[in-house]
């Protein structure tokens, strides 16, 4: 898969982004020189944990038969060591629906087995950065 970012002359630092057929975009704050007309970065990062968490619940309930009716995340964010080279993210699920306690906590677990959870917390990363031609 092959993603692409622009820049949208438009606005001061705002960028579309380009995913398959999906478009969204990020910006920055105010304070960053921004317009905050988009999440930023790190709001796409942390919202990618969240929506992994959230799809791999609904994935799971469906494959066992679970009958889990509402599933809502909330992320929140310490970035206040990042520099130092920690970044927390705090997850919270809140599953709704006729459910025992065992099925709670299978889907807790699935939630904490998510593809993006593995890959932030568990997987080296590389990154390469080059200029076109």
């Amino acid at each position: 898969m092959r993603i692409h970012i622009s820049r949208d002359l438009a606005h001061p630092l705002r960028h579309t982004i380009a995913i398959g057929p999906h478009t969204l975009a990020a910006d920055v704050s105010v304070d960053e020189g921004g317009e905050d007309s988009a999440p930023s970065p790190h709001d796409l990062y942390d919202a990618a944990l969240g929506a992994c968490k959230a799809l791999t619940v609904a994935w799971y309930a469906r494959r066992k038969g679970i009958p889990v009716e509402q599933i809502e995340v909330w992320v929140e964010r310490d970035a206040s060591q990042e520099r130092a080279g920690l970044y927390k993210l705090a997850t919270t699920l809140s599953l709704g629906g006729a459910l025992s306690d065992m099925q709670r906590q299978a889907l807790l677990a699935a939630a904490q087995k998510c593809p993006v959870h593995k890959l932030m917390s568990s997987v080296r990363t590389e990154i390469s950065t080059e200029l076109a031609p």
